[in-house]
């Protein structure tokens, strides 16, 4: 067992902007400096915002000097996936087409800037966001912090790597099959993936509008809370928008109160020895906490041949034209699985759909008895880049299988489900999935914050980018 390294970043940024400890400038220059250094390394942005971040963070400085009260973000870096539209910096999607440069920025980075956050960069990611490896054909893999040689995960893997490596204290993800959670749990740190229509798709380049979305990802629970809560809310003038109240923050949940659900089949999978043993301990730790964890069997919670169906439709619908007039314009893998997305018809989807619908239901059923259901987030730890298949117990597989797993299907069935590192010794640490009802963010952060006040989930800093910051420190 360990001890964190970091508490909340942003809540020590904030305090110390707004109480003139130190500027958002100074706050800012920290990130920077650490950002660019490390780029060669880690190649986690695809673009670094010096002037345009100096800029913001020089507004802030000003409207304190001038008596002005600042908001709940105040000169807190943040780094954006670089599919997020981003007022006057190019928006390459992760591909190689020339890059749209538009003129209005997605809610969810205005939302953020309102709140005061300063956008440093833009990070990188598999091509379009379609995969889960982050090995980019036309900007280069993205490393992993724990070990240069493998993948952070994918699709937000530049913002799952400069989150653990202390390049940024938060980042924006989109998720669609687990592209937020996957990087947080191959880079060790918090993934939150909202209710389909929590957060505004607006200006998102999309992969599968019906289940695409957009959240954060952090060194701790309480850090993603604050991004979440400056993010959610209707937009009247997104059509996957749903306008349902955002709740205010809970305290940390009494585990003693909790009733768990582990869903079988779906938790029997193949898995890595170190993920199975970990989430096999973190059960029999809840349970000595006074948690009741309980097995429920829910056989239609089963990964599918349908989950591709009821994605690839959406992608086909975004992709076939391009595709079709320039296919050697995307990079090979890319490009052959786009290849494969166009086999799929109308009446493929539509069964789909009906397949996703009764997983939806099976799903409420079963959290209707329970608090939370719980998984580990992925299956296998460790891809190498350059390296499509892995060993999972005993049989050498598509590295995309145990990535997506345990976190695909929570997009398909429209729950919100965060990701934790737990507290082991391994590097990078196994994550923990906690999967809720609809619109209860704010029920899996309480229960989060439990689990880091136990100390049974902790972020811990890969070793060789232990020097961080001070607000991380």
């Amino acid at each position: 067992m360990t001890t964190p390294d970091s508490a909340s970043a942003i809540a020590r940024i904030t305090r110390a902007v707004a109480d003139g400890e130190t500027t958002a400038v100074a706050t800012l220059d920290g990130y920077l400096e650490r950002s660019l250094a490390t780029q060669e390394t880690l190649n986690a942005f695809t673009l670094i915002d010096v002037e345009g971040a100096r800029a913001a963070a020089a507004r802030i400085d000003d409207r304190r000097a001038a008596g002005e009260r600042l908001g709940p973000l105040a000169g807190v870096p943040i780094a954006v996936k670089d599919l997020i539209d981003q007022a006057g910096l190019p928006n390459t999607r992760g591909g190689g087409f020339p890059p749209v440069t538009p003129a209005e920025s997605a809610p969810a980075v205005t939302r953020l800037e309102a709140a005061d956050a300063v956008m440093i960069g833009r990070t990188g990611l598999h091509e379009f966001a379609f995969g889960f490896s982050s090995e980019n054909h036309w900007s280069g893999p993205v490393h992993n912090p724990w070990d240069t040689d493998l993948s952070p995960g994918g699709s937000s893997g530049g913002s799952g790597a400069a989150v653990a490596a202390g390049l940024v204290p938060g980042a924006l993800g989109t998720d669609t099959g687990g592209s937020v959670r996957v990087p947080a749990a191959l880079c060790g740190v918090v993934g939150l993936k909202v209710t389909h229509g929590r957060i505004p798709l607006r200006g998102v380049y999309p992969l599968a509008a019906s289940i695409d979305t957009v959240g954060p990802i952090t060194r701790c629970v309480t850090d993603a809370g604050l991004l979440y809560r400056s993010m959610a809310g209707d937009d009247p003038d997104d059509p996957w928008s749903v306008p349902i109240p955002v709740e205010t923050a809970r305290r940390p949940a009494e585990l003693s109160t909790l009733r768990l659900g582990v869903p079988l089949p779906w938790t029997a999978a193949p898995m890595v020895a170190e993920v199975r043993h970990a989430f096999d301990d973190l059960c029999r730790a809840l349970a000595a906490t006074g948690a009741e964890v309980v097995e429920l069997q829910i056989p239609q919670l089963v990964p599918s041949g349908q989950l591709l169906a009821s994605v690839y439709f959406e992608v086909a619908s975004v992709h076939r034209n391009r595709w079709h007039a320039s296919p050697e314009a995307y990079g090979p893998n890319v490009s052959q699985r786009l290849a494969d997305v166009f086999t799929y018809t109308a009446d493929d989807y539509l069964e789909a759909l009906a397949w996703r619908r009764s997983c939806r239901a099976a799903a409420n059923r079963a959290l209707s008895s329970v608090d939370a259901l719980i998984t580990p987030t992925v299956a296998a730890l460790r891809k190498p880049i350059g390296q499509e298949t892995i060993e999972v117990a005993g049989r050498e597989v598509s590295y995309m299988s145990p990535l997506s797993h345990f976190t695909a299907l929570v997009n398909h069935i429209g729950l919100p489900a965060l990701a934790l590192p737990l507290n082991t010794p391994n590097a990078p640490p196994p994550s923990l999935q906690l999967i809720g009802p609809a619109w209860s963010e704010e029920a899996l952060l309480s229960i989060g914050l439990a689990l880091e006040e136990a100390a049974l989930a902790v972020t811990q800093t890969p070793p060789h980018f232990a020097s961080a910051p001070a607000a991380l420190r």
